[in-house]
């Protein structure tokens, strides 16, 4: 089987994650840090705003089922690209919208990605691409959050409508 990784931050890690978890060809989807300069940062530390990283989820897929293009596509519809360091009540730079590529095919699709979607858009995509250089794997609590807390009130409100978005926009990318 043939895996491809992509790293992707676009607010909370918990959203990222339960919505990749439940798309076709995905095989794994991790929360976890990324884009800082702490090494092997906690949460407490990263929501600090003083490491420099970003909450970030990191996708291991098959493409030959979805590719990168296609995930970028979800990217886009389950996050606000336009808001600086923030989605909705989530404030800081560890909330902002990030593509840290793998490898100049990754760069290039990405540019691409925010020049064709930047008209689905009223205001500008602020979203950065960035190499990846080091990504650290959230505390054990962090994974797979929605699943295990369905009825936490964050994810009742804020996670479970962008996983039902996703389900309603692009049914032909559901698990």
């Amino acid at each position: 089987m043939t895996k491809e990784v992509a790293t992707l931050g676009g607010g909370c890690f918990w959203c990222l994650e339960a919505v990749f978890e439940e798309t076709r060809g995905v095989l794994d989807a991790v929360s976890g840090y990324a884009g800082g300069a702490s090494t092997n940062p906690t949460y407490e530390q990263v929501c600090s705003g003083t490491t420099g990283h970003a909450e970030v989820v990191q996708i291991t897929f098959d493409p030959t089922i979805i590719s990168y293009e296609a995930l970028l596509k979800i990217f886009w519809l389950i996050h606000d690209p336009t808001t600086l360091n923030r989605q909705g009540n989530d404030v800081g730079t560890q909330y902002r919208s990030v593509i840290f590529y793998h490898n100049e095919a990754q760069k290039e699709k990405a540019e691409t990605s925010i020049k064709e979607f930047s008209n689905k858009f009223t205001k500008p995509i602020v979203t950065e691409v960035k190499p990846l250089e080091t990504f650290y794997k959230a505390e054990a609590y962090h994974q797979d959050y929605f699943k295990n807390n369905p009825s936490h009130g964050y994810c009742m409100f804020v996670v479970s409508p962008k996983v039902q978005h996703f389900k309603h926009e692009y049914q032909d990318l559901v698990k």
